[in-house]
């Protein structure tokens, strides 16, 4: 693959291998090994044989890594009970490798609508691991997680991102915890209008998630761009401070948030103020 292609292009399996050194990489839980949710096809689902989640150990610049990357075309990228598990436990054993003095770094590839309905409690269960296994993973190493699109991070797997290290993401890209038909849904369509991209874009994009200094990174749409920002991340190691640390600056910023006016760029922009390209 060309490291001037895009990356949203990229399916999961791709991503993951862009990721990693040539040669080095072996794929766990593989589609020959058959790993699906029993849950889908009871309803008349057709299963994905890895479940819609690549797992790859192998090594990024010389060092062990792994990667785990989510497959948005499947079920809209959702996590269920095999998926989520997948997940939770490549970044348990990559603390436990660094518990043993291999210092294990992670990669997340996001593209997530969140947890799937189908699956929903056994699926929240596996997201509230990941997040757990996000924290252990992160006093060691790095968690880096990429959001490119088109699908985006919303509902607990957002949670996951704000839990890593460092956020990188495109333009296309979108993070948010209530994707926009779940709001419309709950707020009408005058708050929120799902169909309106220029809105939506404004409110979770990649941009404005960058400008909000909610992100680390903001990169174009380019398999070496995404590269280069990961090494990057790699190289400045374990932060002093992780974003979720910083929580009563957060909640001192919402709180005098006026919740009566209509959220905008400028708004969101003002909100975060002290944190705009940190």
């Amino acid at each position: 693959m060309r490291n001037d292609s895009s990356f949203i292009e990229l399916r999961a399996r791709q991503r993951a291998l862009a990721l990693l050194d040539a040669g080095s990489i072996r794929e766990l839980l593989d589609p020959f090994e058959g790993v699906m949710s029993p849950w889908l096809e009871k309803q008349g689902i057709v299963p994905q044989a890895d479940d819609g989640m690549v797992v790859m150990k192998g090594t990024r610049n010389g060092k062990p890594t792994v990667v785990v990357a989510i497959e948005g075309t499947f079920q809209g990228g959702s996590m269920g009970e095999v998926s989520g598990a997948k997940m939770a436990a490549a970044l348990e054993l990559a603390a436990e490798d660094n518990r043993k003095g291999i210092p294990t770094q992670a990669i997340l590839c996001l593209e997530t609508g969140g947890v799937r309905l189908q699956e929903a409690n056994l699926g929240l269960a596996a997201i509230a691991d990941i997040h757990a296994a996000i924290v252990d993973l992160r006093r060691y190493t790095p968690v880096i997680g990429i959001v490119a699109g088109t699908v985006g991070c919303f509902g607990g797997m957002s949670i996951a991102a704000a839990l890593c290290s460092y956020l990188i993401v495109t333009r296309e890209a979108r993070l948010g915890l209530n994707g926009p038909q779940v709001i419309e849904q709950e707020a009408g369509i005058e708050e929120y209008d799902s169909r309106d991209r220029p809105f939506i874009w404004s409110m979770t994009g990649g941009e404005i998630r960058y400008q909000s200094g909610l992100v680390e990174a903001l990169v174009g749409d380019g398999v070496n761009a995404v590269q280069a920002a990961v090494d990057t991340a790699i190289a400045q190691g374990v932060p002093a401070q992780h974003r979720s640390d910083n929580y009563a600056f957060y909640l001192d910023r919402l709180s005098r948030f006026d919740t009566q006016q209509q959220a905008s760029t400028a708004v969101i922009q003002q909100v975060f103020a002290p944190e705009v390209n940190k």
